[in-house]
């Protein structure tokens, strides 16, 4: 049996154009589970109708999809040859600045939470801000709320310094679900050395992207320039604290892609992307079977691939979720 086939394959976030097709591919691709964004800028309304929708997905779904409430439903999709569904978030505005909204959406299945998106919110500053304010008062209830009740944070669009003063006031470890090294492309979104080791010497866990703008080579990448990035964090913040965050946004449209380019979706131009192009053999989430062939290539441990391809997400999941949840 191939070794990809043995694997408990996490990705730490995906973010596309949810259809069965996508979900056919995410089987196809062997994912045991995948943080699957759900609300961006939508806000309290917004994202009470995106997960309500998912819900829907899930029904008329089943026989490909299993919510993930707990650690444990990840290895039940496996085992049942499904994908887990995490309901995740890339915005912390759809709590509505209401702290008991975070309980509530827990209950529903909310798993993982980035604190801001690009920009400034009423907790902090994004990547994009022209000046990073830091963690607001408010900032620090919502972290200290998101600890209580067992949700992970993520800090891959937030400003340096929200991001470095999230990861003091949080009581748990917290992620960088899909970021990519600031040493391999400067780029706003990417990250730099002394922020990665600051995550992961407190624990936490950096996705790394393979996001073709945010990649040393851009629509020329390969799966091998996405290793080189991966290697450098694996060097960099050890390989107990390293995993894959695609940023998958399979069958998003110009138009889809031009959303998260834009304050709030619709406000003033952040950065540019361009036609976005992944490298070849993992153009598609069923390609995920060439990005483990590819690490035994380069000979890289089965401990390690193991690690990378999703162990490292099972632990964190269970340090921060503590298996809980009603289900």
């Amino acid at each position: 049996m191939p070794l990809h086939d043995t694997l408990t394959v996490i990705d730490g976030l995906i973010v596309s154009k949810w259809s069965r097709s996508v979900f056919e591919s995410m089987r196809r691709g062997g994912l045991a589970a995948a943080n699957c964004t759900c609300s961006v800028w939508e806000g309290l309304d917004g994202s009470l109708r995106n997960l309500a929708q998912w819900k829907v997905w899930l029904r008329e779904n089943d026989d490909l999809l299993l919510q993930v409430y707990r650690v444990g439903d990840i290895a039940r999709a496996k085992a049942a040859g499904k994908v887990g569904i995490v309901l995740g978030w890339q915005n912390s505005t759809g709590f509505g600045d209401h702290l008991p909204n975070v309980a509530l959406f827990h209950e529903l299945g909310l798993r993982v939470v980035q604190v801001t998106y690009h920009t400034a919110n009423s907790a902090g500053s994004g990547c994009l801000e022209s000046r990073d304010g830091g963690l607001t008062d408010f900032g620090r209830d919502l972290v200290a709320e998101l600890n209580r009740v067992g949700i992970l944070i993520d800090l891959s669009h937030v400003g340096p310094r929200t991001a470095r003063e999230t990861i003091e006031a949080s009581a748990q470890p917290v992620a960088f679900t899909h970021c990519a090294p600031k040493a391999l492309k400067d780029h706003p979104r990417n990250r730099t050395d002394e922020e990665l080791r600051f995550l992961a010497e407190r624990g936490g866990v950096v996705g790394v992207t393979m996001f073709p703008p945010f990649m040393p080579r851009g629509n020329d990448s390969t799966i091998d320039d996405y290793l080189d990035a991966i290697d450098h964090v694996v060097n960099l913040c050890g390989e107990d604290h390293t995993a894959i965050g695609t940023d998958f946004t399979q069958d998003v449209d110009a138009d889809g892609i031009r959303t998260f380019t834009l304050d709030k979706g619709y406000g003033r131009k952040l950065l540019d992307v361009g036609e976005v192009r992944n490298p070849p053999g993992f153009e598609r989430i069923d390609g995920f079977p060439n990005l483990t062939a590819a690490m035994e290539r380069r000979r890289w441990p089965e401990a390690r691939i193991i690690k990378l391809l999703g162990g490292n997400w099972l632990r964190l999941f269970g340090a921060v979720w503590r298996d809980g949840g009603r289900r």
